[in-house]
């Protein structure tokens, strides 16, 4: 992906000038491309991190600007107070230009308010317009690239940025520490041993963190299925609603996983799942279950017929048991 986005840029900038293009952007783009980070290899001092002191009105408004945007999903609440506390506001005029395309990347910026037109090309292009929410700036700072776009304000607005260096260290130290803690707790799950490595990566990334206090429901039996859960932390009990009430059927800890059942059949809840004492789970959603556990679905079938004898020790007989499919 990098190297054909080196030849786009490549073709841009020689359409520009006959100049050779080493010679152009060599002194400019030299701090930034030379500039390398390692999250492995980050030791980064706590104290050392960017802190823009905020009022309650002004976190505030900054939560719910920042609450949709997809790139801070799979943070947790420690690391999303990072980004919070690292983000400055910045007071945009109609026809200021926040962005140019070909510049070093400099901030990521979340729309707070005001109307932004995205242009591409020699003849600037109009390919976008942001009203009043989303963000841009990210994929010059994740990939280490030119601008891809111009932005410029439509009309007065606000914006809360964060600048290169601490975009990087906290999306990608989290990314890879995520990855990194995810892929241990994978490995722990026997129904994953059929996955590839890369496979095991691609699952580790898709997986989003969730926590739950002590008897908080997190599934209920009956509702649609939206996707599974992997146990990172804690206990959590698995019921069954019978004439007489909700039976326990089941006790998972860390490296347990549940809600694959209506993933696999297709049907509604069979139980419902509760958090013993506080619970961390790894949450896959069904778009990403579908795509990526293809090759664990033999298993998770086999699976149903071990539930089932599950059932018949504990209630006796099938004809005991609501239908669990």
């Amino acid at each position: 992906m990098e190297r054909r986005n080196w030849k786009f840029f490549g073709r841009f900038l020689r359409k520009k000038s006959r100049e050779p293009l080493v010679n152009r952007y060599a002194s400019r783009r030299k701090s930034v491309f030379a500039e390398t980070y390692d999250p492995e290899n980050d030791d980064e001092d706590e104290g050392a991190r960017a802190i823009f002191p905020k009022t309650d009105e002004q976190r505030a408004r900054l939560c719910d600007s920042v609450k949709n945007i997809l790139l801070f999903r799979s943070l947790d609440k420690e690391q999303m107070n990072e980004v919070l506390d690292a983000m400055f506001e910045k007071i945009v005029q109609a026809k200021d230009y926040i962005i140019k395309q070909g510049d070093d990347g400099d901030n990521f910026y979340v729309i707070e308010s005001g109307i932004y037109n995205a242009y591409v090309g020699e003849d600037q292009k109009h390919i976008h317009t942001y009203d009043n929410r989303g963000s841009f700036g990210e994929l010059a700072l994740l990939y280490n690239m030119p601008r891809a776009a111009t932005i410029q304000a439509e009309t007065d607005g606000k914006l809360w940025a964060m600048d290169r260096q601490t975009f990087r260290r906290i999306l990608l130290k989290s990314a890879f520490r995520k990855r990194k803690m995810y892929e241990a707790l994978l490995d722990a799950v026997p129904m994953l041993k059929t996955l590839q490595n890369y496979e095991r990566m691609n699952l580790a990334d898709a997986l989003i963190p969730q926590t739950y206090a002590k008897g908080d429901r997190i599934i209920k039996q009956g509702d649609a299925a939206d996707g599974m859960y992997f146990i990172e932390d804690g206990k959590v009990s698995i019921r069954i609603q019978q004439d007489a009430g909700e039976v326990e059927i089941s006790n998972l800890e860390k490296g347990g996983y549940f809600g694959e059942l209506a993933l696999v059949t297709h049907r509604p809840r069979a139980a419902s799942a509760y958090a013993v004492d506080n619970v961390k789970v790894a949450f896959l959603d069904v778009d990403a279950f579908e795509r990526l556990l293809g090759p664990c679905m033999n298993i998770m079938k086999r699976n149903i017929g071990d539930y089932e004898t599950q059932l018949v020790k504990i209630f006796g007989s099938k004809n005991n048991i609501t239908d669990i499919r």
